[in-house]
């Protein structure tokens, strides 16, 4: 009933079911991935009134698996595609930093996609709450920019009052607008960006 595409490999179609109505497939090597698509093929539609939310997990091998809610699928919306975040354990950033005695190793893991089909009402709540969440660090994201942007022009001085002082950096204003404005336009395409 399920698919999974990955950019450059095969459509994966075997997804396990681990219990009655959740499915699970791995991807191995999943560090370099950005994006998958999840489907239904037309083998089998989901029973009315039924969605498939969709999760993502990291592996850590020192905890179980936690999910992340990536979106839904459903008869009426049969695939998504979802933005697969690349961030890394703070302690595998620091074992590839030092290396090892065969020299700079890449780290692969094997993520996992989980499908847990649910009555749609609820998974449409959940997409829902998401969203909101979404807006909330688009907001929260504007109001630091606009708070950091403020002090930092609060200090600006001219050329022509500069006191000379070899222990001071100086900043163009200008390059701290231009941050604001790329920031700005990137937040508001993608809340979420920052997490990468």
């Amino acid at each position: 009933m399920l698919g999974l595409i990955v950019s450059g490999r095969l459509v994966q179609t075997n997804f396990q079911e681990i219990e009655p109505g959740k499915y699970l497939i791995e991807i191995p090597e999943a560090d370099n991935i950005n994006h998958i698509v999840v489907f239904l093929t037309a083998d089998t539609p989901m029973a009315l009134g039924t969605a498939g939310a969709v999760y993502f997990s990291w592996p850590d091998p020192n905890s179980p698996p936690q999910f992340q809610y990536l979106g839904h699928i459903s008869n009426s919306k049969p695939s998504a595609i979802f933005k697969i975040n690349q961030l890394k354990k703070l302690h595998e950033l620091e074992v590839m930093d030092q290396g090892s005695v065969f020299g700079q190793q890449q780290i692969s893991h094997t993520a996992q996609i989980g499908v847990s089909i649910e009555p749609e009402v609820n998974v449409l709540q959940q997409t829902s709450a998401i969203a909101n969440t979404g807006n909330s660090y688009l907001q929260f994201g504007q109001k630091i920019l606009e708070n950091f942007f403020n002090f930092a022009s609060s200090f600006a001085v001219t050329q022509s009052q500069m006191q000379p002082n070899p222990m001071e950096t100086f900043v163009p204003l200008s390059t701290l607008q231009s941050w604001y404005v790329n920031f700005q336009r990137r937040l508001e395409q993608n809340p979420n960006f920052w997490k990468n």
